[in-house]
């Protein structure tokens, strides 16, 4: 008779000859990026650290592990057989979103959404300061921050933490989508995936009684990524003198539904 549980048989004791900790998962043996996962997923939230500063050491580690030879190798491969992400780095457009340029667009517009939820919000257009880009690689991740506001706007993500949900499971699932290789794809989420871990795992295990609100985000963002054309690789100005919803439609976006979250927000991040 076989005395092992089920759910542990097949389990082999491995050994090794180092005197350290090692895996064979390159982010694991990243002591930093371990105790960063282990917080990012069990802490509760306090005015210590907030929230939006947790990501900014988690990009080093994660870029301190990309390899970006291979990245850009997969860059160039991509667009050979993806005329579209081809003619997006072609045209290689950088937004300048200035408030002058953005104040005057009609009532209703995608232009003057966006000026009055960000601008006069005093959000700051730029998250991270990045060089002005040169590689693939870095335009990809350039244009990602000019845009995301934009996306909380176009995807229905309320500017809030659990609005946060929203643009990052819609980008991911449609960069997984739309890209002809997913460990490309993998390798672009990374960064955006770390992000949204706060607000499920720590969710469930500190804040349930707003868990059906991340969910509802979480499947609001997951539908318009499956249900979308690549809106990741749209010239946005093209599209500002627009009523929000034919700018969605204009760019291919479906299934965007805004709801307001400002009150599960503030109960997440401990401020009731």
């Amino acid at each position: 008779m076989n005395e092992v549980p089920y759910l542990l048989r097949g389990v082999q004791k491995l050994t090794t000859e180092s005197s350290v900790l090692i895996s064979s998962s390159k982010y694991l043996n990243h002591p930093k990026l371990r105790d960063w996962m282990a917080n990012i997923a069990l802490k509760r939230n306090g005015p210590d650290m907030p929230p939006q500063a947790e990501m900014y050491e988690v990009v080093g580690m994660i870029e301190s592990l990309q390899d970006f030879d291979e990245i850009e190798e997969m860059f160039t491969q991509e667009r050979k057989v993806n005329p579209a992400f081809d003619a997006w780095f072609n045209a290689r457009h950088i937004s300048d979103f200035s408030p002058e340029k953005l104040k005057d667009y009609p009532e209703g517009s995608l232009g003057q959404v966006f000026y009055r939820d960000v601008i006069q919000a005093n959000f700051d257009l730029v998250i991270y300061e990045l060089p002005e880009p040169k590689t693939q690689y870095q335009f990809w991740a350039y244009r990602s921050g000019q845009t995301h506001d934009l996306e909380h706007i176009l995807t229905g993500g309320d500017f809030n933490y659990m609005g946060e949900l929203v643009p990052n499971w819609a980008r991911t699932t449609s960069v997984f989508k739309h890209l002809k290789n997913p460990k490309l794809a993998g390798e672009l989420s990374l960064i955006g995936f770390c992000s949204i871990l706060r607000y499920t795992i720590r969710t469930l295990f500190n804040y349930a009684e707003v868990w059906p609100v991340a969910q509802n985000a979480m499947e609001r963002g997951i539908r318009v990524g499956r249900e979308s054309d690549a809106y990741f690789l749209a010239k946005h100005e093209d599209f500002m003198h627009l009523p929000l919803e034919e700018a969605r439609a204009a760019m291919g976006i479906r299934g965007a539904e805004t709801v307001d979250t400002t009150a599960a927000s503030r109960f997440w991040a401990e401020r009731e």
